[in-house]
């Protein structure tokens, strides 16, 4: 399971409703090869659900997640914060074992 904090669900609904998306749009979380860690996160809107995603549900958004990426993200908390350190989602992953600064990358 995927959870989204409170700051990260209100993020998401004012950047849908800024782009001109519909409740249709989804969020669709990725990990892909690459970053200073080895691996990155990938985060957007996409409407179109495929076979092989698992979909979650939290606090009214609904989460896109294709298999092999499920495997990294397993009890990850998708978040938001605008403060002095950083401002953007960021993913707390009780999966990874070490993390680069920016926070947009891991390895396990």
């Amino acid at each position: 399971m995927i959870t989204v904090s409170d700051s990260a669900k209100n993020k998401i609904f004012e950047l849908r409703s800024k782009e001109g998306k519909s409740n249709n749009n989804n969020i669709r979380v990725s990990v892909q090869g690459g970053g200073c860690s080895g691996l990155m996160y990938d985060l957007d809107f996409d409407s179109e659900i495929k076979e092989r995603d698992e979909v979650f549900e939290d606090k009214g958004v609904k989460i896109l997640v294709d298999k092999k990426s499920l495997l990294y993200l397993l009890g990850t908390t998708l978040d938001f914060s605008d403060g002095l350190n950083g401002k953007g989602f960021q993913f707390v992953n009780p999966n990874a074992s070490r993390t680069c600064g920016c926070g947009e990358s891991f390895s396990v």
